[in-house]
């Protein structure tokens, strides 16, 4: 018997690998997507029993072959080339090319002709190794909705040129997006889904040992690591949230700090500054802080200005907001809040927070009501109802 985490560790490492190959080798990436997939469900229930294989990825690279064989056969209208397609039978020795295509599959993922849900969709499905019903209950979406997206985002690639990519801006964008929503649920009952951000933090480091000197990889890699070394203090037993200021930093992972804090000040240091890069030095102040009155706010401050002359965009006001408050009074953070366009919940959170700074907080309970009952996360909105009933 062998270990079974272990083995499914093993098969989402080499799941982009072997479908790299197949798609070089046949094309067709719904056809080696699914035939790969088929390959994937016999490793899973052969191997814990039988030992993995002394060659477990051209294990994997025949069995898919095969599997894109029979797929093939059926297809009655390629019947007359069956004898092209008995010829591309792998033989039994190692079929394994020197090169892996993980970078190349994610981009394809990524394409830019597939919408934002698809590409997660598919990228977790293609790359991560994760079955459809896992990418459902991830996002709380029925699981003929995540087949649905994955079956047209395949067909929509399809002929797609394979080749690596140059510029990796839509998979981080991607990454980013997976490792945010398990870092806070956007809706359900837990705040952390931890088989996103597990996953997430797996493919982004993969990448960045293929392409270590890319800053804005690095720092991708650098910001999830600081943000998920919080989760422990994140929740109490009940799973109630926690905010930053209030919690427990010894709870915080030591290691995964010192890690991202190393690739964040390497990336600054090496590379052209980026969005991700300056996220993750943000996320390395908070961490540096033994206590939140410990927090440098005035470094992070300036990051954010930084951030917003680069990569402007609403969320990152709000947060440079937050910052203002505590630099230069609640005051004029507001001021600055009347005049920003974003419909969010945690606009009203915000708001709440610094009216909550004035001293006004009769006005400070309505706008945390009003965020509880805008946000679709249970957990944040017990958070927001238990601080507007909090006596003042």
């Amino acid at each position: 018997m062998t270990d079974a985490p272990r083995i499914e560790g093993l098969l989402r490492d080499l799941a982009p690998q072997v479908l790299g190959v197949l798609v070089r080798r046949h094309g067709q990436f719904d056809v080696c997507e699914d035939a790969v997939q088929e390959a994937l469900l016999g490793a899973a229930q052969q191997w814990p029993a039988q030992g993995v294989p002394d060659n477990p990825k051209g294990w994997l690279i025949t069995a898919a072959s095969r599997r894109w064989i029979e797929q093939y056969r059926s297809d009655v209208a390629r019947r007359q080339r069956e004898d092209k397609v008995v010829a591309l039978t792998p033989p039994p020795a190692d079929p394994v090319p020197a090169q892996d295509d993980t970078l190349t599959i994610l981009a394809l993922c990524c394409h830019e002709s597939l919408t934002t849900a698809s590409q997660i969709a598919l990228t977790l499905r293609a790359v991560g190794g994760l079955t459809t019903a896992e990418i459902a209950r991830a996002f709380l979406v029925p699981e003929a909705t995540v087949a649905q997206r994955i079956s047209r985002a395949k067909q929509k690639i399809k002929g797609t040129k394979f080749r690596a990519p140059k510029d990796l801006t839509a998979v981080l964008h991607v990454l980013y997006l997976i490792f945010t929503e398990g870092s806070t649920a956007s809706s359900g009952d837990d705040l952390v889904r931890v088989d996103l951000t597990a996953e997430a933090i797996r493919l982004t480091r993969q990448l960045h040992k293929r392409r270590p000197d890319d800053g804005e990889l690095a720092g991708l890699l650098a910001l999830m690591l600081l943000t998920d070394a919080r989760r422990p203090a994140r929740t109490d037993p009940h799973g109630a949230l926690i905010p930053l200021a209030e919690q427990d930093r010894e709870k915080w992972d030591t290691t995964a700090i010192a890690e991202g804090t190393e690739l964040v000040q390497k990336a600054l240091q090496t590379a052209q500054i980026g969005p991700y890069q300056l996220q993750a030095a943000i996320a390395a102040v908070h961490a540096d802080a033994k206590t939140a009155d410990d927090t440098d706010w005035h470094e992070i401050l300036g990051l954010y200005e930084l951030l917003t002359a680069i990569a402007p965009g609403p969320m990152v006001s709000l947060n440079r907001i937050v910052a203002v408050a505590m630099v230069h009074g609640p005051q004029q953070a507001l001021d600055e809040l009347s005049t920003l366009d974003l419909d969010h919940h945690r606009v009203h959170a915000v708001k709440a927070h610094l009216l909550d700074l004035r001293g006004d907080h009769d006005a400070a309970r309505e706008e945390y009501e009003k965020a509880a009952k805008r946000t679709l996360s249970v957990p944040e909105q017990r958070y927001l109802r238990s601080r507007s009933r909090r006596p003042r």
